[in-house]
């Protein structure tokens, strides 16, 4: 039996400051830095090796990636990245605080912006100098595919393809597989994975520099699903991603 293990990023420049990144290319902060080595170590004292590494095209993902082989001391381990796992696209949103968004706004406003599967933020346009569509490590992607803001829904539908087409055929060949990307990417495959419904996907909240890791039956087929380290850590730091969006005041 192998291993499928996930890792949201470490916290990055925003996530300290409670914005919206989405696919703004934010490094990741001391902090961030810090759990994505522990992470790394945690993986290593614990037994696990990998056969292919996984990541976005954001570098708050890349240098998790690079924080986490290192401490594996698996720098020569092929890695893949797509754009496929990136970020939910938050269109406008992005670079906003989320509080003062939730002051203007409301909160049941930004929670339905946040966590709702289906209902899209404001968008942004394309003529907009930060939409992807202007930078050069997209061009391999086919224009009407570039969001200019997104639901989790359509995160799901981009990333689905990218497991059906090359994860999954990974574990069904016995690969040891890790991905390491970010918090609604990550969703996206959970709820593909652990057959979530579209209402209860929002109260799934995942903390930043944590391993998830499913056992992999001989067939492929990822089981349970559990998060490694201190327990009343990781429940603190999933209680706190849920209160990103509460109101400043």
């Amino acid at each position: 039996m192998n291993e499928l293990v996930l890792v949201r990023h470490g916290q990055s420049l925003w996530n300290k400051e409670n914005r919206f990144t989405g696919w703004v290319d934010v490094d990741l902060s001391e902090q961030g830095l810090g759990e994505a080595h522990a992470a790394g170590a945690l993986l290593r004292e614990q037994g696990f090796d990998f056969d292919v590494v996984h990541t976005s095209m954001l570098k708050r993902a890349i240098r998790t990636m690079w924080c986490i082989i290192d401490e594996l001391d698996r720098m020569w381990l092929p890695v893949e990245r797509t754009w496929r796992l990136n970020e939910r696209h938050y269109g406008a949103l992005q670079g906003l605080n989320k509080s003062e968004t939730v002051d203007e706004h409301g909160e049941e406003q930004v929670l339905i912006w946040r966590r709702s599967y289906d209902t899209l933020p404001p968008a942004m346009s394309t003529d907009d100098p930060g939409w992807p569509g202007h930078d050069r490590r997209y061009d391999i992607v086919p224009r009407d595919q570039i969001p200019c803001c997104e639901a989790l829904k359509h995160t799901v539908d981009r990333a689905m393809p990218y497991w059906n087409d090359v994860i999954r055929p990974q574990l069904l060949d016995g690969k040891r597989v890790l991905i390491v990307a970010h918090g609604n990417s990550l969703r996206a495959l959970i709820k593909h994975i652990d057959g979530i419904s579209d209402e209860d996907i929002v109260g799934l909240n995942l903390p930043t520099g944590v391993p998830i890791v499913y056992d992999v039956s001989d067939e492929g087929v990822p089981g349970n699903r559990r998060f490694l380290g201190d327990a009343d850590e990781i429940e603190a730091a999933m209680d706190a991603v849920k209160k990103q969006g509460s109101t400043s005041k």
